[in-house]
């Protein structure tokens, strides 16, 4: 599927077929930064597509989960061998769809080749345990198993990466997959997609179906024939979702909110922590479960910090992604913009103090773009809502704390617990916001952005529900253990009795 200087009529991808929705129906992707361009066309998918697609993943489970684990693996590698080749082209078509500048969206791209090089190398160490027993003549062991059709619903901020950490894992393990791309963003994933079938991914392991949750993402979830369901995405769906899988046991893994927070404390080099602000806070446009969009500030530099970091911001050029100037693309959406600029709102009405923005941006090369003025609050108190609840945009809230502990207490009180981060040249500072920030990740003297695929990813409270994706954190929720025992005695052994 080369990538289309012109919109063009996309497919679902159901047992090895391009097909389109049974409704005939499409959903236009527009491009954000400019809504007068259309992306393309995708299926505009409902129930009957997620039978289908779900029906091929069942059939190829049959041989896909005996076919050798290396040799899986084979097939992921060269995955990453072609992602390698054509990382430009499917930035700038992630740009033209997504809105964020072209440096991220080749980090995307690469998370996605790092993820799948990395699971690759897993096919030959899907280790299990082998123990001694406690009866002579007897061997045991466990080894994984894969579970069957996995379910996976993905969000638009990072559209390539988010789905192959979900899915290559999953595959290696032996599992098949039905994909459900966010609507905005499904170019990104039929890419992926299309090249995984170029690299001899047998039909019906991986099966893509576009549309919106509704029509597509709530079937998928409530189907009986899919034991697994993976979710990126917002709280309050997530929350569908567990309730959903619940009546079922369905293993489910949701990866949500966060409302980060970045602590800078007297002794930070200022320099440093003013970078990674403006980072953590604008990257992305600030549309990343873990950006920055609070910071807590020790008194004693408070002043200084935050007068610096609201002209870094203010200097900010925001724009079309594919201009290689620009530091800040759009919004996603029109809705994502409204949202954004209701919380400003809601920010002057509780008493923080408009340090810069504050405003759409809708004139000159802005006009026909979802775009916003990077925003800066000062004087944030801990309980305000713009420090409480996320708000997924350009939108950074700054709190004074006079100590550490303070500090500490206000990262913590949150309904989040995804990522944290302190700037101090105190190592005893270092280590205790390690010990007690109650996040799933922390970074010292680095922004809450910028996490590696060797590592687990994941958060704590209503960011998740205890799985983590990457590393071999996503081996251990796209497998079952199986315990073995082999007991060549001859003769009738009793665990726990005959062993006195």
């Amino acid at each position: 599927m080369a990538t289309a200087a012109v919109a063009r009529v996309f497919k679902n991808f159901i047992d090895g077929e391009w097909v389109a929705a049974k409704s005939g129906k499409t959903l236009k992707n527009r491009n954000p930064a400019n809504t007068d361009e259309i992306i393309g066309e995708f299926p505009l998918s409902g129930p009957e597509d997620v039978d289908a697609a779900v029906s091929a993943a069942r059939n190829a489970y049959k041989s896909w989960r005996l076919t050798p684990a290396p040799k899986r693996a084979e097939i992921l590698f060269r995955v990453a061998e072609l992602l390698v080749k054509r990382k430009e082209d499917f930035a700038r078509d992630m740009t033209r769809e997504m809105g964020k500048v072209l440096a991220e969206t080749r980090g995307d791209v690469q998370e996605a080749i790092d993820m799948t090089y990395y699971m690759a190398g897993e096919g030959r160490r899907l280790f299990g345990q082998t123990t001694p027993s406690e009866l002579p003549n007897k061997f045991a062991m466990s080894v994984r198993q894969p579970i069957g059709v996995c379910g996976m619903i993905t969000p638009w901020n990072f559209p390539m990466a988010i789905p192959s950490w979900k899915m290559m894992p999953a595959l290696v393990c032996g599992n098949t997959v039905v994909l459900k791309p966010a609507e905005d963003t499904p170019l990104s994933s039929y890419h992926l997609v299309d090249t995984m079938v170029e690299a001899g991914l047998p039909a019906g392991v991986v099966n893509l179906i576009s549309g919106d949750g509704p029509g597509a993402g709530a079937p998928l979830a409530e189907h009986k024939d899919v034991p697994v369901i993976s979710f990126t995405g917002s709280t309050a769906i997530g929350r569908i979702i567990a309730q959903t899988c619940a009546p079922d046991f369905k293993r489910c893994s949701l990866e949500m909110g966060g409302k980060n927070i970045i602590l800078v404390m007297e002794d930070a080099n200022l320099d440093l922590a003013i970078d990674g602000a403006i980072w953590g806070g604008f990257g992305t446009t600030g549309q990343r479960c873990t950006a920055a969009s609070r910071i807590a500030v020790h008194k004693s530099v408070y002043g200084e910090f935050v007068s610096r970091l609201a002209v870094r911001a203010q200097k900010l050029k925001v724009g079309n992604g594919l201009d290689p100037s620009v530091e800040v693309g759009p919004l996603i959406n029109e809705q994502q913009l409204q949202t954004v600029m209701s919380y400003v709102e809601i920010g002057k009405k509780e008493g923080a103090k408009l340090l810069t923005g504050g405003n759409r941006l809708d004139s000159g090369g802005h006009v026909r773009g979802w775009f916003y003025a990077p925003t800066v609050f000062g004087d944030c108190d801990s309980k305000m809502r713009v420090a409480q609840e996320e708000i997924f945009g350009p939108v950074v809230s700054v709190i004074p704390i006079d100590s550490l502990e303070q500090g500490i207490e206000v990262a913590n009180g949150v309904p989040y617990g995804l990522s944290a981060s302190i700037y101090t040249r105190n190592v005893n500072h270092a280590f205790a916001a390690i010990q007690d920030l109650y996040t799933g990740i922390v970074y010292v003297n680095a922004p809450t952005i910028g996490a590696e695929t060797h590592l687990p990813f994941g958060g704590t409270k209503q960011t998740g529900n205890g799985h983590r994706e990457a590393a071999l954190a996503a081996i251990e929720f796209f497998s079952e253990w199986k315990s073995v025992y082999i007991d060549y005695s001859d003769k009738l052994q009793r665990a726990q009795i005959d062993n006195n």
